[in-house]
């Protein structure tokens, strides 16, 4: 099995899993819906300027990640599963299988969720469209680069839910100032060249992480 079809397949099946059994999503959805409504009711009808609403908006993202991205992992302990990968496939090819599992999980997480921010704050108002879209796909890239390795670390421990948020939280926290920068900047209408510097910051944690994770996955899978 060649590494591209093997990834794939992980992909595959991870995907066809979700859809089946919609754990994850039906857990966003519930988490999304009561943050943005505890959200409403604290503002009262206030209008909070871009670089709060940025703010909320990421966090609303990053707890919702909390709930949903750790599953890629936990879910093969639970099934008993993972022994079954390890013996059929090589750590690589279980690792960006589940890599690319997350980056879809946190693309449609961070879609959905600024969507729902546009209906629920009338102050929400992209003023750069592209430099938005930017930020979300990268933010949601590494977001999804960072939880994955951390997702398999947290796997064979007893408190999982407890131990995903803990150890994310300071890996993610470079990442997430930057994103609430470059969304704030997009939400006041500042040119696209002046958020270049938050996209390097971006690309460079992505390339850091991904390879980071590469090379330490055969230790975190089979140990």
């Amino acid at each position: 099995m060649s590494t591209v079809a093997g990834t794939y397949g992980v992909f595959l099946k991870d995907f066809r899993s979700e859809i089946r059994t919609r754990y994850a999503l039906n857990a966003l959805f519930m988490f999304v819906v009561t943050a943005v409504t505890i959200i409403l009711f604290a503002l009262r009808g206030e209008t909070p300027g871009p670089d709060v609403l940025s703010g909320m908006l990421w966090t609303v993202i990053f707890f919702s990640s909390m709930s949903g991205l750790a599953r890629t992992f936990v879910s093969e302990e639970e099934r008993g599963t993972t022994l079954t990968l390890q013996l059929i496939t090589g750590p690589s090819i279980v690792y960006f299988g589940k890599l690319l599992f997350n980056v879809l999980l946190s693309l449609v997480l961070s879609v959905a969720i600024s969507a729902l921010y546009m209906l629920a704050f009338p102050g929400f108002v992209v003023k750069s469209f592209e430099m938005f879209v930017v930020t979300l796909v990268l933010g949601s890239i590494g977001l999804a680069s960072a939880t994955t390795i951390i997702a398999a670390i947290i796997a064979k421990a007893s408190t999982k839910g407890t131990l995903y948020p803990v150890l994310s939280f300071p890996v993610l926290l470079p990442l997430l100032m930057t994103v609430m920068r470059a969304t704030g900047m997009s939400l006041e209408g500042e040119p696209f060249s002046e958020a270049l510097g938050q996209f390097q910051v971006l690309v460079a944690y992505i390339m850091v992480m991904v390879a980071g994770s590469y090379l330490l996955f055969d230790y975190v899978w089979k140990d």
